[in-house]
């Protein structure tokens, strides 16, 4: 072989693995949609990527995510979700219950959809039923609705004398009827008089908290809405502030400062929507994957508050608590 050709044979053979590179397949991008605000969804949106972790994918060096954040505003949804389809995402985590699982759902039918924390995706219309959902959606639910009767009583429990109660609600959370209306069904077999409050943004929000006094309500139950949970902070000053006992959906606003809480773990429900994310970057259809049900459930109180409130927090409840902040 002449030394020309040698040559011309060792550049072509190291520019194969080079070539080779380059035919690679792209790192896939999720696109996480959610109904939330950044800075109060640093922990769940963390389990999400512990859930895709757990299926192989680690975030950076296989996988990526591009994130859009409603921050409660749901107007603000479609328009987020049509911007992650055009940058043509392999997958999307529909984040913050059904606003934003609803969204991406009429923005396409093709690219699978993984929803974190839908409180009944049958009833929403997202999925045909929970084991076979049919379609490009399958997710994880998180009972919010049977558990809003669970919150009146155990605020009840808390506040033996009370017959005059309020429940923070939001109208424009498509699964906020069904929650009213198991939250009104609650306090009737209890006695309590329980008045609905409606809030959509802050200053309805201000509002509401000053008409607990108009009401003489003595205790107030707080939706597990994604708008709320935008403002977790605001709305336990704004507890504090009225002296009004709260009991909320999620033991993330009683860290905050909140009286208690008892609702599914809303972290595990993202660790679980992030692992289905795995297997549908996997290759496995939504269609065929059955919708997942909360396994973790919480009561959380905390003391500190009910010692600033002036409550004395009966010991059987104290005795059924998963968690007790001092």
């Amino acid at each position: 072989m002449k030394r020309r050709q040698f040559i011309a044979l060792l550049g072509s053979a190291a520019a194969w693995p080079l070539a080779c590179d380059a035919q690679q397949a792209p790192m896939p991008v999720i696109g996480f949609l959610s109904s939330r605000s950044p800075g109060e969804s640093v922990a769940v949106a963390a389990a999400f990527r512990q859930g895709l972790s757990e299926m192989g994918y680690i975030v950076g060096q296989n996988v990526a995510i591009d994130y859009r954040w409603a921050e409660g505003q749901y107007d603000r949804l479609p328009a987020l979700a049509t911007e992650l389809i055009g940058l043509r995402v392999a997958a999307i985590l529909a984040a913050g219950g059904g606003p934003s699982a609803l969204a991406a759902k009429a923005a396409t039918s093709t690219i699978p959809i993984v929803f974190s924390a839908a409180s009944d995706p049958v009833g929403l219309g997202l999925v045909a039923s929970l084991n076979r959902p049919g379609g490009n959606l399958t997710g994880m639910s998180t009972l919010t609705t049977p558990l809003v009767a669970k919150g009146v009583e155990l605020l009840r429990e808390l506040l033996p004398m009370a017959t005059v109660m309020a429940y923070l609600a939001n109208p424009s959370n498509p699964s906020g009827g069904d929650e009213t209306k198991a939250a009104l069904a609650a306090a009737q077999n209890l006695g309590i008089a329980l008045h609905v409050l409606n809030a959509s943004n802050q200053d309805e929000l201000v509002t509401a908290f000053k008409t607990l006094t108009t009401l003489h309500a003595k205790g107030l139950v707080v939706a597990g809405d994604p708008f709320f949970d935008s403002r977790r902070q605001k709305i336990v000053e704004l507890a504090a502030t009225h002296a009004v006992p709260t009991s909320y959906a999620w033991r993330e606003n009683v860290v905050a400062g909140g009286l208690m809480s008892y609702g599914t773990n809303l972290a595990d429900s993202y660790r679980q929507a992030g692992v289905l994310a795995g297997r549908v970057l996997k290759g496995e259809k939504p269609a065929d994957l059955p919708v997942m049900l909360p396994t973790k459930f919480e009561l959380t109180i905390n003391l500190k508050t009910a010692k600033t409130l002036g409550l004395m927090v009966p010991p059987t409840l104290l005795a059924r608590a998963d968690e007790v902040i001092e």
